[in-house]
């Protein structure tokens, strides 16, 4: 009964919110509410929840001061060399526009934080995407799957989990699964690469000085947007004015008269800028992520430290110091208000033993002539699981099952610990990763749209790694 009632409350969530029936916060608080009511345990809903934001608290208050301290640095233009370079290489080319997320999320990946590299990639591509209204679930979907792959890194967290579950060396699981997974981060460009030239056809091939004269307008973000085959549309020349999150232009007049105008993803004027200061934020900003994979301190204590500096330093006056906070005030409610509600739907499954049973029943599906194959097996399940679990608990409590099963077949420890790894790239879009609503939150992006167009994409992701392990024989 747990484990119908367990899929039923997921089924019932995604349902909700992909039909935009209820809002992601509404329904992550009252969908498990009901469900632990029909199970009988309504009397130790508090008990769950508490439990549940006991285990999250730690991450929203990283998730808050995280968005503070990457905020400030946006103001202060610590990113603004970063979003030039980008936009000269992407220009006013939808393709290369999308190609150029993909690889600035996979770049930024490599500090092993979700949260930081959709803050960094969305505050640099948001402005061009919104001025070309191009899709903004190709961007939140594109910056997801590149992320997922990247999560594997032995910093980023599931391979740790693996390698503590089974009692491995991370090393001995990460380093064989490179190839499959730089496959896997081809697909992700791959990917881009093709929804780019979607966005070109269905926008048409613009040039740099049109783009400039666009008429602002409602961004796109239908999950329907990227796909279609419309596009040739000529822009119209407007007067709209332009904020700080609109592209700005400068030059001159070259000798043949044309414009060689620039791309500026935020307004090179704004009163925040610390010019002077620069060097200060780049070195807080790499020791700051330094310390973090090195581990110096809680990822909390290093944000709320690094916070408290970038502030004090950069607006000593405290009328500056409330202003800022104030400017980021709605994403941090935003985020952390979701990571709390999250806190129900994590504290009720795993409290009511839902979580156990599902996974029992997962296990306990699989065929004893898979047994030889339970490397691949787990594999396949590590993307439903994955989407549908936490980390920990795929990790902690699936993956030493199907490690002892494997086991029973001559399948090794390590095998199974690889295979694990491929349903990353589709865990990072899944509604019980805070890191995805900072992505849509910034991106102003529902997260039903998110999920619609970006699943199908992350599912062929991971099966592309899994498929490059088998084939490259690490699983």
């Amino acid at each position: 009964m747990l484990t119908i009632l367990g899929f039923a409350m997921i089924a019932t969530f995604l349902v909700l919110i992909m039909t935009k029936k209820m809002s992601p916060i509404a329904a992550l608080v009252l969908i498990p509410a009901l469900f632990c009511v029909a199970v009988g345990q309504g009397a130790k809903l508090g008990d769950y929840v508490i439990d549940g934001v006991g285990n999250l608290a730690p991450t929203a208050a990283m998730l808050m001061f995280a968005i503070v301290y990457f905020g400030v640095m946006i103001d202060v233009g610590l990113f603004d060399p970063i979003v030039r370079g980008i936009l000269r290489f992407c220009k006013a080319d939808p393709m290369r526009i999308v190609v150029g997320t993909a690889v600035l999320a996979a770049i930024v990946s490599l500090d092993g934080d979700g949260s930081t590299t959709f803050m960094i990639t969305v505050s640099a591509m948001y402005p061009l995407y919104k001025r070309l209204k191009m899709s903004l679930v190709v961007m939140t979907g594109v910056a997801a799957t590149a992320n997922g792959v990247m999560n594997t890194l032995p910093w980023g967290g599931p391979t740790a989990r693996a390698a503590t579950a089974l009692k491995l060396d991370a090393s001995e699981i990460f380093i064989p699964m490179i190839p499959a997974l730089a496959v896997g981060l081809l697909a992700v460009f791959l990917l881009s690469y093709v929804l780019g030239l979607r966005e070109r056809k269905r926008l048409g091939m613009l040039t740099l000085d049109e783009a400039l004269v666009r008429e602002p307008e409602q961004e796109t973000v239908l999950a329907g947007a990227g796909t279609g085959a419309g596009g040739g549309d000529r822009l119209r020349k407007g007067s709209g004015g332009s904020s700080s999150a609109d592209l700005t232009q400068d030059g001159d007049d070259d000798e043949d008269g044309e414009d060689e105008e620039e791309f500026k993803g935020l307004d090179p004027n704004r009163s925040t800028l610390r010019p002077k200061l620069y060097w200060f934020n780049a070195g807080l900003t790499v020791a700051l992520l330094t310390a973090m994979i090195m581990e110096l301190m809680p990822i909390p204590v290093l944000f709320l430290l690094g916070a408290a500096l970038a502030l004090t330093v950069n607006f000593p006056h405290m009328p500056d110091q409330r202003a800022r906070i104030a400017a980021h005030a709605d994403n941090v409610l935003n985020v952390s208000g979701m990571v709390f509600a999250a806190a129900v739907f994590t504290g009720v499954l795993t409290g009511t033993g839902m979580v156990e049973n599902m996974a029992d029943w997962v296990v306990g599906a699989v065929p004893d002539a898979m047994g030889p194959h339970m490397a691949i097996v787990t594999g396949l399940l590590s993307l439903p699981l994955t989407y549908f679990m936490s980390n920990d608990g795929f990790y902690f409590g699936v993956v030493p099952v199907l490690a002892e099963a494997g086991a029973a077949h001559g399948v090794s420890p390590l095998e199974i610990a690889r295979a694990s790894l491929a349903g990353q790239a589709l865990h990072m879009s899944s509604p019980l990763v805070p890191a995805v609503y900072v992505l849509v939150g910034m991106a102003k992006v529902e997260f039903g749209d998110h999920t619609r167009f970006t699943v199908k994409w992350a599912v062929l992701t991971s099966l592309v790694v899994l498929g490059a392990g088998i084939l490259f024989g690490t699983i």
